[in-house]
């Protein structure tokens, strides 16, 4: 194994994973920009496409289990439910497994704007240059999955 492949001391990791921390906090405000140019035309905030990503990929599911999904707060990916259902792109139905806690599903219509958002994303997504491999990217998920197994732990309520 050559000096490039080998794990690195936990020192050098530190300083190296901050780098990637700080690349990733300009791309989520760069793609949060861009994201919000396409609002004017679906009317869909950050958050809402979020809730309406995960129905629109997972089905039904709880608040809870979304807010854990997405490491955020119950309180706010209810807002988030709640602005989806009164523009009537999700809304509530029976839980046979808890009375208390209602499953949310994606409406026809909140399907046909994230369609569209998720399109217009895939869109912008195919133009990323820099002739990357399956190889680089799988490389890339693998090490964003071991940074995220850090904050694991993490209770966002």
């Amino acid at each position: 194994m050559n000096e490039i492949d080998a794990p690195l001391p936990p020192d050098d990791l530190g300083h190296r994973v901050s780098e990637v921390f700080d690349l990733i906090g300009a791309l989520y405000r760069r793609g949060l920009r861009k994201l919000e140019q396409g609002q004017e035309i679906e009317g869909v905030s950050v958050g809402v496409r979020s809730v309406l990503t995960l129905l629109h990929r997972y089905g039904p599911m709880t608040v809870p289990q979304m807010g854990r999904v997405m490491a955020l707060t119950r309180q706010f990916v209810q807002r988030m439910v709640n602005d989806a259902t009164a523009r009537g792109w999700a809304e509530a139905t029976p839980n046979p497994a808890h009375q208390r806690s209602s499953l949310i599903r994606i409406t026809a219509d909140g399907e046909a704007v994230i369609t569209a958002i998720l399109a217009r994303e895939h869109a912008l997504n195919r133009q990323v240059g820099g002739d990357l491999t399956e190889a680089e990217l799988r490389a890339c998920v693998r090490v964003l999955k071991q940074m995220m197994k850090t904050f694991d732990d993490v209770d966002p309520d």
